[in-house]
């Protein structure tokens, strides 16, 4: 099973998401983009795991203590940069205590044989990929500039940096990944309280 930990966003900061994305699609149609329905928080992604891993998975998860979290959905970037984009997100501002919650997520898992995350942790939601070349969001030996979203990053230039709006996150989940044709299909395993 391909597993992974993350923060789900609310219904009214994805509906705003998903009108921003219908108009600025047109502006990179090479572009794979993300379904509003798949955006999420990552807080840490897994991996494969045997399903007999799952349930050690979810009792180390049931274990972390943090408090909720205010989160801030706003503006936007690329990875690994302007200059050559890969990858199309939105921006989180949510303070160190997100950080601090991917940090005792990715600490419990390592404690079960799950690599560490090597780097440091960078929220976001992933609207679009390049159309072509690696899917990466770092640097890759023989990269030439992307030209997907150049017409993209001309006119959002030339827009206000977009506001999606403030939510609260009360849970986090374990998702798994199940891989198709049509995209990435997420489902929920198991959610995890923050008080």
């Amino acid at each position: 099973m391909r597993l992974f930990v993350a923060l789900d966003i609310d219904d009214a900061i994805r509906d705003r998401i998903a009108r921003f994305v219908d108009g600025v699609r047109g502006f990179a149609p090479d572009a794979r983009w993300a379904r509003p329905e798949s955006l999420h928080v990552t807080l840490k992604f897994i991996g494969e795991q045997s399903e007999d891993k799952v349930e050690n998975i979810k009792q180390a998860l049931e274990t972390i203590a943090a408090n909720m979290l205010e989160i801030n959905i706003r503006g936007y970037g690329f990875f690994p940069g302007a200059r050559m984009p890969r990858v199309f997100w939105v921006g989180i501002e949510a303070g160190a205590e997100l950080s601090s919650l991917a940090a005792a997520v990715d600490g419990k898992l390592t404690g079960l044989g799950v690599p560490k995350e090597e780097h440091a942790f960078s929220p976001h939601l992933t609207l679009a990929r390049g159309g072509r070349g690696s899917a990466s969001p770092g640097r890759e030996k023989g990269d030439r500039p992307n030209q997907s979203f150049r017409q993209l990053q001309e006119k959002l230039a030339a827009l206000a940096a977009p506001e999606f709006g403030t939510m609260t996150a009360r849970e986090f989940f374990l998702y798994q990944s199940q891989l198709s044709a049509g995209g990435s299909r997420y489902t929920k395993l198991a959610g995890f309280a923050l008080h």
